[in-house]
């Protein structure tokens, strides 16, 4: 079997306890419902209301229920990190004495919609910033004293950010010396060809 992609805390064999108790019927509606909304990291997937609904419909403490809610999406955001496939979730699953019918029911909505839910992680901006435009001047600072000819050259970057809830442009200015642009350069380079792996 592949390596553990759920670990077997404390917390989890909690929570694992806790799922076996929820009611089956119900199970993968908010296995489905969690997964539409897995990759809106910034908004919860249930309102105050809806939980306290959820609290009575399952038979939970609010406390209980939201380590049942966030186990889920931890499950699920493991599933999309491996690229797991529908059986192999099932069984990591059962390892971790998840009760079948549950786990099974995982792997239903998985094989309903992992691929999708992979697509949106994909598309997702991880950082609420975006960088829109690059500028960059040279800056020669000449030594003070008349006795020395040292020049210290400086490059100023220009980062232009936008946010994602807004258009407005925000200017972030870096300044480097010689040997921190070049270091600058070369992490660049490694980020470059780690990214060109990837594709």
């Amino acid at each position: 079997m592949a390596a553990p992609v759920v670990p077997e805390s404390d917390s989890i064999r909690r929570a694992v306890s806790l799922l076996n108790a929820v009611d089956p019927g119900r199970f993968p509606r908010l296995l489905s419902r969690l997964l539409q909304k897995l990759h809106l990291k910034a908004e919860s997937t249930f309102s105050e209301e809806e939980e306290e609904k959820l609290q009575i419909a399952f038979s939970l403490e609010k406390q209980d229920l939201h380590l049942v809610l966030e186990t889920i999406s931890f499950i699920l955001e493991q599933a999309v990190y491996h690229n797991l496939k529908p059986a192999s979730l099932q069984q990591q699953l059962q390892s971790i004495h998840l009760d079948q019918d549950k786990a099974e029911a995982f792997a239903s909505a998985w094989a309903a919609a992992g691929q999708e839910t992979i697509e949106k992680f994909r598309q997702r901006v991880l950082t609420p910033q975006k960088l829109e435009t690059v500028g960059w001047q040279l800056n020669l600072q000449m030594a003070e004293s008349m006795q020395a000819k040292l020049k210290s050259p400086q490059a100023v970057l220009e980062l232009g950010v936008s946010n994602e809830d807004s258009k407005n442009l925000k200017k972030v200015f870096v300044e480097f010396s010689h040997p921190e642009l070049f270091e600058f350069y070369n992490k660049l380079e490694t980020i470059q060809a780690q990214l060109d792996s990837l594709t």
